[in-house]
């Protein structure tokens, strides 16, 4: 595509938007002779050249009660993101993550200009909950990326807009978090058991599974199980991590930045972790695994309204329980310790996790392609669809 330039308006809401976009923009540099980009984004989207409008933190919200907490501010930034984009007339926007903010952004540019193909990447879990939401989107947006197999099936079942599996950008970089051969010790002969402790990506996850992650560990241990403690974290929570850790019941190595993280993860033999995307990262390393969580209050209070069987990413990938979750009544530290005991050690439990987690190749794989080679083409075939009338691009092959 020699001597073409190319316009794109980007709103990415997290740490892991920020570098699915800044894929992106890299994949199509290769393909234009120039890529413009302006929008929203962190670290990675402005060293290709973003100049965000306000700090990708702004929108970083998680539970609704933050949101809710937030609002006024939110109001505000969809207005300036929106009449930002609008002022851009960009040949299309990209919205990355942060749905409750981003879809409110795509319906306000597509009221004021339909003539703006509009791509959400990473879609809503309308498979968990509120899936009216798939039909409610096909209106505003043009094409839906998925990172998980399932979801575009999931997306004709509801209505939703065309969606196109890209595969997920943990699986293009397994190999940096899976072992080699012969680099886990195995674990009979691991003594003591290299255990991996997860209790989140965020300040009020970390303050809410801190406290009975460090019982259930003083559980596990008094009743016989040899372990040694790693936690991973990022250099913005060490502080907040190494707090909460402080007064565990036993010794603790806290390791900051992605090499180290991925060191540990090549080496742990079992995890105890809050649920989120790091249950995949744990599968795919082959670290058998105990998940649980604790949901903010209003969470809580909309529990009947969650229709999804599970919220452990590997679980619904692989379409049955492999992993147990352990939420609400169950999330106590003799349950989670007693999991984790059986995990320590070659069993039953060890071992079905272990040969499940091999399955996760066949059905994630996207053959040679990468997230952001799919996610370009499927850009690149909405904008010509849109300009050709038919906003409701075709699913690219692949």
């Amino acid at each position: 595509m020699s001597g073409r330039s190319l316009r794109l308006f980007i709103i990415a809401g997290e740490e892991s938007g920020d570098r699915l976009a800044a894929d992106l923009v890299g994949e199509l540099a290769q393909r234009f002779d120039e890529v413009e980009v302006t929008g929203v984004g962190g670290d990675r989207l402005r060293s290709c050249g973003l100049q965000t409008l306000f700090p990708m933190q702004d929108i970083s919200l998680m539970g609704i009660s933050a949101v809710l907490a937030q609002l006024p501010r939110l109001l505000r930034r969809m207005s300036q993101a929106t009449d930002a984009a609008l002022r851009y007339k960009p040949d299309a926007v990209v919205l990355v993550d942060a749905p409750d903010f981003n879809l409110r952004v795509a319906k306000k540019i597509r009221a004021a200009n339909p003539a703006i193909p509009i791509i959400k990447w990473v879609s809503p879990t309308v498979w968990a909950w509120r899936p009216g939401r798939a039909a409610a989107m096909r209106p505003y947006i043009d094409h839906l990326l998925a990172l998980l197999p399932f979801e575009p099936e999931v997306h004709r079942d509801l209505g939703g807009p065309p969606c196109t599996y890209t595969g997920h950008p943990l699986f293009s970089r397994r190999a940096e978090f899976r072992p080699a051969r012969g680099e886990r010790v195995p674990i009979g002969q691991a003594d003591p058991a290299r255990l991996l402790v997860l209790p989140g990506s965020r300040h009020g996850e970390i303050k809410a599974h801190a406290g009975v992650f460090g019982e259930a560990l003083g559980f596990a241990k008094a009743h016989g199980a040899r372990f040694e403690v790693v936690v991973p974290t990022l250099a913005r929570l060490e502080s907040d991590v190494r707090a909460a850790v402080s007064g565990w019941p036993v010794p603790v190595e806290v390791v900051v930045g992605e090499d180290a993280r991925n060191a540990v993860f090549r080496s742990a033999h079992a995890a105890l972790a809050a649920s989120g995307t790091v249950t995949l990262e744990l599968a795919l390393a082959g670290v058998p695994m105990v998940v649980a969580y604790e949901p903010d209050r209003i969470i809580k209070a909309l529990s009947g309204f969650i229709r999804s069987w599970s919220i452990i990413l590997p679980n619904l990938i692989l379409g049955r329980p492999v992993i147990r979750e352990y939420l609400g009544h169950q999330f106590r530290p003799d349950m989670l310790g007693a999991a984790l005991a059986a995990l320590l050690h070659d069993t039953p439990e060890r071992r079905a996790q272990i040969e499940s987690f091999s399955e996760l190749d066949s059905v994630m794989d996207t053959g040679a392609r990468t997230p952001a080679e799919v996610a370009a083409d499927a850009v690149l075939a909405t904008i010509d669809a849109h300009k050709g009338g038919d906003r409701a691009a075709a699913t690219p092959q692949g």
